[in-house]
């Protein structure tokens, strides 16, 4: 058994020197840590504190997004009419001159919201495994990342918007008071698209198939998301299964502001519903896993 040497005895203050640590304790906790409810996952507190990391992350994205390219925010034009094109050659006779609105307008009125939600999908799915080192060094609310890539795809509707409305001028559609509905179907496609990525950012760090599998699953979604051709095209004993899918519902609303057409308000509420119970679910997984993000990524 060794003993301290006496020297290091000799050094040690008497006990009746040592400080009172008791005396500098506050008589009130300072932290309170209690257990959350479940299913109020979302800690808004939280967020608003970080909300300058959530700026500059979404400023990050945009920046990055065109890097080193030629044609630079080009591509936020080039998408959507390009596959306008392809549509109008390879559907146009199939759906025609839809409500009196020709098939090109048509199409690229459903590619806008739709090119914005599968971008956004894609880089808020793969937002995680893309931050490794912000994820395992750093604490931050992770639900910062899905959310900046969704805000980052924002700056891409914005420009797509501005080449739907020149086409709606060169075919001499005039806006009316719908339009006032259009802000809100885009805050429910930007609310299904966070709900969406959520999800599969979260899967994405356990199960890497997710990345591999995210592209074909959103392709799928276009064809069942009344983007190529309307819903009326569906036999009516069917047309029920397009209800199970917000985007659908989203889709037809934004036409109809644009167009100026009906709007088809039980297909929008039940969409706005699915939307919303879809992101509280959402953010209750991700929240669940959030604890173990470190050790699989």
């Amino acid at each position: 058994m060794t003993s301290m040497p006496e020297e290091s005895v000799r050094s040690l203050p008497p006990v009746e020197m040592l400080p009172d640590l008791s005396a500098d304790l506050p008589d009130h906790p300072l932290v309170v840590i209690e257990q959350r409810n479940a299913w109020l996952s979302i800690d808004l507190a939280e967020l608003w504190r970080d909300r300058e990391l959530l700026y500059f992350l979404t400023w990050r994205d945009i920046k990055i997004r065109y890097k080193q390219t030629v044609l630079g925010a080009s591509w936020a034009l080039l998408q959507p009419a390009c596959m306008m094109l392809i549509f109008t050659l390879v559907f146009s006779r199939l759906a025609g001159t839809v409500e009196q609105i020709p098939y090109p307008l048509f199409a690229l009125a459903g590619l806008v919201p739709w090119t914005f939600f599968s971008n956004a999908v894609s880089n808020s799915g793969n937002s995680l495994v893309n931050n490794v080192q912000l994820v395992t060094k750093v604490y931050f609310p992770r639900l910062i990342l899905p959310a900046a890539a969704v805000l980052a795809g924002l700056v891409d509707l914005l420009f797509s918007a501005l080449l739907l409305g020149a086409m709606m001028l060169y075919y001499g559609i005039h806006i009316t008071s719908h339009i006032l509905m259009l802000p809100v179907l885009f805050a429910l496609t930007t609310l299904c698209a966070l709900s969406t990525g959520m999800w599969m950012s979260a899967l994405n760090v356990k199960y890497r198939d997710v990345r591999f599998a995210l592209p074909f699953i959103v392709q799928v979604w276009l064809f069942a998301s009344s983007v190529v051709v309307p819903s009326t095209v569906v036999p009516e004993h069917f047309r029920w299964l397009l209800y199970l899918n917000p985007m659908s519902a989203t889709i037809e609303g934004c036409r109809a502001a644009l167009f100026s057409t009906p709007f088809h308000w039980r297909a929008i509420g039940i969409a706005a519903a699915l939307t919303v119970a879809g992101f509280a679910v959402a953010a209750h997984f991700f929240k669940q896993i959030e604890r173990s993000f470190a050790d699989f990524i």
